[in-house]
């Protein structure tokens, strides 16, 4: 079972909020990239805020702005890919 995004919203400053269908959930502070390359979009709060999780469960703004579900998750929970992939790397292994 992939853990995917399920839920998302723009909170205050470059912060968002995710839910994920494990359960984790919590708020990722973006700003160390806004206003960075295509981050600068961000400067447009409604574009900020007209965030949404596209159907391969990248995070995504606009057409072509999009983060790691993968890399969030990690972040969001503090788990290691190790933690995160352990069933995958088992099924792997016993096939």
């Amino acid at each position: 079972m992939m853990i995917r995004p399920i839920a998302v919203e723009a909170r205050e400053g470059y912060h968002i909020w995710l839910r994920y269908s494990d359960g984790v959930e919590g708020e990722i502070d973006l700003a160390h990239m806004a206003g960075r390359g295509v981050f600068d979009a961000w400067e447009d709060r409604s574009f900020f805020e007209a965030v949404r999780i596209e159907d391969h469960g990248a995070v995504a703004w606009g057409e072509e702005l999009e983060l790691c579900p993968d890399a969030l998750y990690l972040q969001l929970s503090g788990k290691s890919v190790v933690e995160v992939m352990s069933d995958t790397l088992v099924s792997v292994e016993n096939a």
